[in-house]
């Protein structure tokens, strides 16, 4: 939020008290006196932050209720979920498949990688044609699954008409969906790298920069630069070039970085600070030898690695195991029966792998059942190269973000440690790292 106009923000003058605005701060500053927590205090903050107040009318909307029974239940309708439901609906099976966008396809319409010689969406377009044709499959987009329960129940929320102007009678049925088998086949979420002041306006995440200039023919202005610890940021430069985007330049963390295009490739080092306050406006690059070097730069992508999107998999209790390969946790044993993980959910992110797995464990899922499944005949796809080298935060002075929206820092999160709030749970709290909205 902000006081006065944006470009004069009266609430600016924090970042000059930022030293004393430590993790815990609330819970160590306003104790006493006890009374004025709700009197003063809150209400301070809660204008500060942008939080309104209840209108305390009744909701104007309509909202509903509907139970589905399915064979397998597919989540996510990206290369591995559209595998996955290909496979089921050509072998008889009922079907459901639920994606939160408005399209089918996932990652594969942010990317400029072909199938079979062809744009990915020629692809997805043809296999959503071929589903909605099976009267055994049902699709439902603008859904998010939310929980799994027992005896293969799974809780689901369809947006029918949120995105409308005059909303419908429905705006969001809640759905009960009873699957005997299911595969989670949500993707994965790109990881920042945290390092000083990487909250200008104009740092964006590498993947978000991708799929704003395949998708939607959005690209960004000026002079673009990437930083990466691994080969897939090297992806959305490739890219960039290919759309006549300026590159400046990839900043890659690994001594020795390779190179795919062509553009400028600073080996070796790291980006350690930004300048800018409503606009990007350079950033510094540090290498081996400790020297920095400002760049005039407009755009900044950051890639820090891809995390499998995992949550139903540990909603029984079974907790995620970490993959030195892919950097990042992975699905562990002892999750929700009969739910089992796909392609970039289970740490297998190539489109190809993606492509074969969903096959894979939908086949698998459906055997369980005695229903035997057809050859599918699966595009031809190249995995391209996954390297990464671990690298979560570039230390130095100053506020390195990991939670942009709760304002939480690195310091943040060592203080929270230091002062024994070692749980996740707790550290969460002490901080709000990850809280509300951000939640997890």
């Amino acid at each position: 939020n902000h006081v006065g106009p944006l470009h004069r923000d009266l609430l600016a003058v924090n970042d000059l008290l930022s030293p004393f605005f430590a993790a815990g701060f609330y819970y160590k500053t306003f104790m006493w006196p006890k009374a004025f927590w709700e009197k003063l205090y809150e209400p301070v903050i809660r204008r500060a932050a942008g939080l309104g107040k209840l209108s305390m009318e009744p909701d104007p909307d309509g909202y509903d209720r509907g139970f589905l029974h399915a064979d397998l239940l597919v989540i996510g309708g990206g290369a591995a979920g559209l595998a996955a439901a290909l496979t089921a609906g050509r072998a008889g099976a009922q079907v459901v498949l639920a994606d939160e966008d408005f399209r089918l396809g996932g990652r594969l319409l942010a990317e400029s990688q072909p199938l079979d010689g062809q744009p990915a969406a020629s692809w997805v377009a043809a296999a959503e044609a071929e589903l909605r044709a099976m009267g055994n499959v049902r699709i439902l987009t603008r859904t998010t699954v939310f929980g799994a329960y027992d005896h293969g129940v799974f809780g689901a929320v369809e947006r029918v008409s949120d995105h409308l102007a005059a909303p419908g009678p429905v705006r969001q049925p809640l759905w009960r969906v009873t699957a005997k088998r299911a595969v989670l086949a949500a993707g994965a979420i790109e990881r920042p790298i945290a390092f000083r002041d990487n909250d200008r306006p104009g740092i964006m995440m590498a993947g978000a920069m991708r799929a704003y200039l395949n998708r939607w023919a959005v690209a960004p202005e000026g002079r673009v630069a990437i930083f990466t610890n691994g080969d897939d940021g090297h992806r959305t430069a490739v890219d960039l070039v290919a759309k006549g985007v300026p590159v400046l330049a990839v900043i890659d963390a690994r001594a020795e970085a390779p190179r795919f295009g062509d553009y400028a490739v600073i080996a070796g080092a790291q980006v350690t600070g930004t300048l800018g306050r409503r606009a990007l406006r350079a950033i510094e690059v540090t290498g081996a030898d400790g020297v920095g070097t400002w760049l005039e730069c407009t755009a900044l992508g950051v890639a820090g690695g891809w995390n499998p999107t995992l949550h139903l998999s540990g909603h029984h209790r079974a907790r995620p195991v970490w993959d030195d390969a892919t950097q990042a946790f992975v699905p562990g044993q002892g999750g929700p029966a009969g739910l089992a993980a796909a392609g970039a959910a289970a740490g297998r992110g190539g489109c190809a792998a993606a492509l074969a797995d969903g096959c894979k464990v939908a086949g698998e899922a459906l055997a369980a059942l005695g229903i035997a499944t057809p050859k599918v005949d699966l595009p031809v796809a190249e995995d391209l190269p996954q390297a990464i080298a671990a690298l979560w935060h570039v230390p130095g002075k100053g506020r390195a973000w990991v939670d942009q929206q709760n304002d939480v820092t690195v310091k943040d999160i060592r203080l929270a440690h230091q002062e024994n709030m070692v749980s996740v749970e707790h550290l969460k709290r002490w901080t709000t790292l990850g809280m509300a909205t951000d939640q997890g």
